[in-house]
């Protein structure tokens, strides 16, 4: 039997998108998220996999200032998406460009 397919349509706004994706919780990751804005098909397979990767995730406690909390929230309140998941998605991404420049200096 073949694997079912995840079909992510398009949206007309990151409140929309924020709306499906809670409907759907099945992904929240960023490799999905990119998938999406490529259009792409996703297997259900993937999907899976990304839900377990999900409960190896550890909680961390961080002090943040107020104002940098007060712009997140109101950041993601127009992303359509929670503060903390916000910080999360940009801390990731700032991670992946600072490991992606270290690994091209030390390619040179």
């Amino acid at each position: 039997m073949p694997l079912k397919k995840l079909v992510i349509p398009s949206f007309k706004s990151e409140r929309e998108e924020a709306a499906w994706w809670e409907n759907h919780r099945a992904a929240v990751e960023t490799d999905l998220r990119a998938a999406m804005r490529e259009n792409k098909t996703l297997s259900l397979q993937d999907v899976m996999v990304q839900a377990k990767q999900k409960k190896a995730l550890l909680p961390v406690t961080i002090r943040l200032a107020n104002e940098d909390i007060a712009t997140a929230r109101q950041l993601a309140d127009d992303k359509g998406v929670g503060y903390q998941t916000y910080i999360k998605l940009l801390l990731h991404e700032a991670l992946q460009r600072a490991a992606s420049r270290q690994t091209r200096r030390s390619r040179r």
